[in-house]
């Protein structure tokens, strides 16, 4: 799945003729090329508001990251779970309306979630940056920073603002791209992980250094139907190298109930990522007992 990066001619608004003048491929083909195409133009404005130099001085005065992978490694629940603080996405909409993020943050804690996920993300997912911020002020656990990262300038503010991992997602990523990102995000002592949906994809990631923790999306990014066969057969055909590697596996979307946790680990997942089926109900963190209960 090729997913290009904003053309430099968009198509031309000529109000005196009452129409646009299409530049050839000037629209985005599929719903995730429309959030990257949409994130440079963000980033744009991020760098205006605060440039790169301001920036890394907050790096600076952070407090030290947390290990994310020795949450996961050590976690009680099994699989480990990242429990994600998640508002809306574009293919359910508003998932929860009386979204309090800090107050889920905080019911995902006290139900033992191994590490959060937190959604930045404006346009799309209703979430934001300083949502990631509040968050790391009340919980203490590992905080995965869930943005479209496509400019080192996002990983320097998920560290800025408390994020002790960050999401990469192959499908957006050259491979130069993604190596230089893997040395930024592990040279500030943060996690990344790197998300893939094909056996292509796993491929080019597992061949790059510095890789320490892959998630499976089994959503096809494509028409966004979802089967955990996606975890299931990506860890079947590669199993040996990521243990060789010693390469942790997230698996992501799709997983509602016990049977589900039960399928992926068998296949091989060490952690499941985990958002819609749990906010939308009434407690999320008591969802947590529920999924995890004997």
């Amino acid at each position: 799945m090729e997913i290009r990066r904003r053309p430099p001619n968009p198509a031309v608004n000529v109000s005196y003729l009452s129409y646009q003048i299409q530049v050839p491929d000037s629209e985005p083909r599929n719903i995730l090329e429309k959030i990257v195409w949409h994130k440079e133009k963000e980033v744009e404005r991020m760098r205006d508001r605060l440039p790169l130099i301001k920036l890394r001085q907050q790096v600076k005065n952070a407090a030290p990251p947390q290990d994310f992978i020795a949450a996961l490694k050590n976690s009680k629940l099994k699989p480990a779970l990242i429990a994600e603080v998640k508002k809306a996405s574009p293919s359910k909409g508003v998932i929860r309306k009386d979204f309090d993020p800090v107050e889920i943050a905080k019911s995902y804690q006290e139900n033992h979630a191994t590490c959060l996920s937190v959604l930045t993300d404006t346009e799309f997912f209703q979430g934001s940056f300083d949502n990631l911020d509040r968050i790391r002020q009340t919980v203490d656990l590992p905080l995965l920073c869930k943005e479209f990262i496509i400019y080192p300038y996002q990983i320097y503010l998920a560290r800025a603002k408390g994020a002790d991992a960050v999401l990469l997602i192959a499908a957006i990523l050259q491979d130069k791209d993604l190596a230089y990102f893997v040395k930024i995000i592990n040279s500030l002592g943060m996690t990344p992980l790197i998300e893939v949906h094909t056996i292509a994809e796993l491929d080019r990631v597992l061949a790059i250094d510095g890789v320490s923790l892959i998630g499976i999306n089994n959503r096809n990014l494509t028409d966004f139907s979802v089967s955990l066969e996606t975890t299931c057969q990506l860890l079947e055909l590669r199993k040996n190298l990521i243990k060789e590697k010693k390469i942790l596996i997230v698996s992501e979307s799709g997983l509602h109930g016990k049977e589900d946790l039960k399928k992926v680990k068998k296949a091989g997942a060490d952690a499941v990522l985990i958002g819609e089926s749990l906010v939308k109900q009434l407690d999320p963190g008591k969802a947590i007992q529920v999924l995890y209960s004997n």
